[in-house]
């Protein structure tokens, strides 16, 4: 991995730091999930939304203030002082099908697979700040390589939960004014197309966890990860979060979004294993008090890596935003402990440049 680092002062965080998480939370209430949602059969329903499987416990509004109070006491570096190399854009590469499969890290868990002609985007955040505004809220460290303009035409995106650095109005609506976008297909876990609608996006799959989807000769399944959904003060868990698998002719991969640890990462390996790649998140873990059961450290990203039968795994959600209290230049370091520890090499479990691809041999 190319060196990186952050540069000015280390200081306390600012207020857009320690008050970026609330903020996040201070939109309007959204849309309950139809009844028609509702399986009594299935564990991870609920009459009114969904639930992890096991239950987690729910945060308090006490626990993230406590949170927020403990982070303004340390001296975590800001968006803006960090230096992360990045990639030149080649537009020609991009806009040329490769005979391989590829993956770019764009950037946190934005990911381009581009695989027997197909170009398919990962959670797409291509916005100045992860947050319902763009005047607060977590600013980015590194601008998306490539950016909007760069990109290919789009056939298929993968949403794995509603939150602000996974979901973003903004590149939604981007998205669907490219030319073409109108016939980009959103992929989506359960409750998901209300939303969609109101910005005048129909070409919405959604699926439950283990459930499928055909589209342009690739198999979609959403997979059951544990984590959470809230955008607004009254929506929490109303809709559902999932990763997915992406398979085809010469390919089969795995997205993991955004999840904590847990018995599912076998599951999935035993059911729709091995991956020729898996996109495990490896950053946004500290504090672990408040952190542990939604977003899985290096140690963790290192087990879920085996758990799935993956041939190799790609870091991502980590040096983008300031979400939490580690500095984003540390979870590749304590990555590359436990990957040691694990008897695994960089190409086993590689960290990329914002803007690297990588081609994906089945």
């Amino acid at each position: 991995m190319a060196a990186m680092g952050f540069t000015g002062t280390r200081r306390r965080a600012g207020v857009a730091h320690r008050w970026g998480a609330v903020l996040c939370l201070a939109t309007a209430a959204c849309t309950p999930a139809p009844a028609e949602w509702y399986d009594p059969s299935l564990p991870h329903h609920q009459p009114n939304g969904f639930v992890n499987v096991p239950p987690t416990p729910e945060k308090k509004l006490s626990d993230l203030l406590r949170w927020r109070r403990e982070a303004g006491k340390k001296l975590i570096p800001e968006a803006g002082d960090y230096t992360f190399p990045t990639i030149p854009v080649d537009r020609a590469a991009l806009n040329h099908a490769p005979d391989t499969p590829t993956v770019t890290w764009i950037g946190h868990a934005t990911v381009l697979i581009r695989v027997n002609g197909v170009n398919v985007l990962t959670d797409p955040q291509f916005s100045a700040r992860a947050a319902p505004v763009q005047w607060a809220g977590p600013r980015r460290a590194v601008p998306p390589v490539p950016g909007l303009t760069d990109l290919p035409p789009i056939h298929a995106v993968v949403l794995s939960h509603d939150h602000y650095d996974s979901l973003d109005v903004g590149t939604v609506r981007a998205l669907r004014a490219r030319p073409g976008g109108a016939d980009t297909v959103f992929f989506t876990p359960l409750g998901y197309k209300p939303w969609f609608a109101r910005l005048g996006v129909t070409r919405v799959v959604e699926r439950d966890w283990w459930q499928s989807a055909e589209h342009l000769g690739l198999t979609f399944t959403a997979v059951p990860v544990q984590h959470w959904c809230k955008r607004g003060f009254f929506d929490r868990d109303e809709r559902l979060w999932s990763g997915w698998t992406i398979s085809g002719e010469g390919f089969n991969g795995v997205f993991l979004g955004d999840s904590g640890y847990t018995a599912h990462f076998a599951e999935i390996g035993r059911r729709l294993g091995p991956f020729d790649v898996a996109m495990i998140p490896i950053g946004a873990y500290e504090p672990r008090w408040f952190m542990r059961d939604h977003h899985i450290n290096p140690a963790e990203a290192v087990r879920a890596h085996a758990d799935l039968r993956a041939k190799r795994s790609i870091a991502i959600h980590w040096g983008t935003f300031v979400l939490t209290d580690e500095p984003l230049t540390e979870p590749p370091v304590r990555l590359a402990v436990a990957r040691q520890q694990a008897g695994l090499t960089e190409a086993d479990f590689a960290v990329l440049v914002h803007g690297e691809t990588v081609a994906i041999t089945p």
